[in-house]
């Protein structure tokens, strides 16, 4: 693991990794580890998919010790701003995670470090990796010192970016259906694929979207649904 990393994480988490190699992992994109023939499970996808989920668990008992009055409803509707790509993306480039990623050539030339997706799949594999580390204690004390920020904007009215959590209160409520998401089309290379996502409410399309991950694309997707339901554009 290179010496900045180490730095980096005592710095600004005050962690003193024992597992070093999990770490170089949560920044080690596929694409590097296909160029180097490094095998399947060297990239950091596997610790992506776990500190998704101990973020998302980090984030709510934050969220329901912080407030305390709030309904299930709008703690759910804060948590999904908090967790999403966007918000997840300027925290890591807060942290200029980009610099520290192990990319392949392709992907760093066609700018991965700067990448939304890239940098919020690589927050979620570190936070993934401190899991597995230090123990749930000590993401949880990093979840509350890195999102600061985004909890100011909270309790100040903002982050409202998750649209699909709004349109699928909206789509419940007056409509009695939740909204499905289908993958339509890929193209590109595997460096700079692009997704396309539609979105059917009972079986009919009400939007289209498209981005560079699938979870983008389904947020374009329900953020044209919802302008289209709510705002009538």
């Amino acid at each position: 693991m290179k010496k900045d990393l180490t730095v980096l994480l005592a710095k600004s988490f005050h962690i003193a990794p024992r597992q070093k190699e999990l770490y170089l992992q949560a920044l080690t994109h596929s694409s590097y580890a296909h160029e180097h023939n490094l095998g399947g499970n060297t990239h950091n996808e596997r610790l992506e998919f776990l500190g998704d989920a101990v973020l998302e668990l980090a984030v709510s008992e934050i969220l329901y010790h912080r407030f305390p009055r709030l309904p299930e409803g709008k703690l759910t509707r804060f948590r999904a701003g908090l967790v999403c790509e966007e918000s997840l993306a300027r925290l890591a480039e807060k942290l200029q995670l980009g610099s520290y990623l192990r990319l392949g050539r392709g992907e760093a030339a066609s700018g991965g470090r700067r990448r939304p997706s890239l940098l919020a799949d690589a927050l979620e594999a570190l936070l993934g990796a401190i899991y597995l580390d230090q123990g749930f204690a000590a993401v949880r004390d990093v979840v509350e010192k890195l999102f600061q920020p985004l909890l100011h904007e909270l309790e100040d009215g903002g982050l409202i970016n998750d649209f699909k959590t709004l349109l699928q209160e909206y789509t419940q409520a007056k409509m009695g259906v939740t909204p499905e998401y289908i993958i339509v089309d890929e193209c590109g290379p595997d460096h700079e694929k692009i997704f396309t996502a539609q979105l059917l409410l009972d079986g009919r399309s009400y939007g289209e979207g498209s981005g560079r991950s699938k979870k983008e694309a389904e947020q374009e997707a329900a953020r044209e649904a919802y302008e289209r339901l709510v705002n009538g554009k």
